[in-house]
């Protein structure tokens, strides 16, 4: 077992891109952190001579996710920390996505992390000092999402599902969600149309780039300390000052 006194954290989907920093950042504040995801990647999360530990979890099976917590706790016997980061979609038409894409974009977005949180919630409750579920929201749950309009409404569920969890979890159990803004991760480049697209994109927001992984890592990092001891069901947007309304352009155009 480990130290008591050493902070344990689990990340889900925190082999690469958001999840990674999120790793990384914990680990330089010196707790024990576990990833998780469907296959093992090359290489993990590290923070000098202190490494990640990697669970084979599907975090759509609540079983799966059951098994994973007892397997921490057996390990470690707490668990202070549980980020709901696992997530994302492709792009797809509303009027034609089929009903089994929906089920999985759902099932990843919004059913995942209610899975980690309730079985998170189960260890945290009876600790002294309880812990803190931290969600991994997007802007997309609180605007419109159009080419991704069911990941849109998993995400709004999740903000929902945050301040109800909060409601009903505490005092022992801290649940926050962090709404994120557009990120430039490892694939950011082909999605918003190469680096001449991210520029216009960065000219776009009020800080003048897009996020990257440590920026939502240092507000993780802030939520699961002391710090955030009497913050809980807060949505905290992290989007560097939000999207600029396209009419104002167009207003303006000649």
């Amino acid at each position: 077992m480990a130290d008591e006194k050493q902070r344990v954290a689990l990340v889900t989907g925190g082999s690469r891109g958001i999840g990674r920093a999120i790793a990384e950042r914990l680990l330089e504040k010196g707790m024990r952190v576990v990833i998780c995801g469907r296959n093992a990647p090359d290489d993990l999360p590290r923070y000098h001579d202190a490494a990640a530990e990697f669970e084979a979890c599907d975090v759509r099976s609540a079983d799966d996710v059951n098994a994973m917590i007892d397997r921490i706790f057996e390990r470690h016997g707490r668990l202070d920390l549980a980020v709901n980061n696992a997530g994302g979609s492709p792009e797809a038409d509303a009027a034609s996505a089929s009903p089994r894409f929906s089920e999985r974009v759902v099932a990843l977005n919004l059913l995942a992390p209610l899975h980690v949180a309730q079985a998170a919630n189960r260890v945290m409750q009876v600790q002294e000092d309880g812990g803190s579920i931290v969600n991994i929201a997007s802007v997309s749950g609180a605007r419109p999402s159009p080419g991704t309009a069911v990941y849109g409404a998993a995400k709004a569920g999740l903000l929902s599902l945050t301040e109800s969890l909060a409601m009903e979890w505490g005092p022992k159990v801290r649940v926050n969600a962090i709404i994120v803004g557009l990120v430039a991760t490892e694939a950011a480049a082909d999605h918003y149309g190469g680096e001449a697209g991210m520029k216009r994109i960065d000219a776009m927001l009020p800080l003048g780039r897009m996020a990257r992984g440590p920026d939502i890592a240092g507000v993780v990092s802030f939520l699961a300390s002391p710090d955030a001891a009497y913050v809980s069901g807060a949505k905290i947007a992290v989007h560097g000052g939000g999207e600029r309304p396209i009419f104002l352009g167009l207003a303006q155009a000649d």
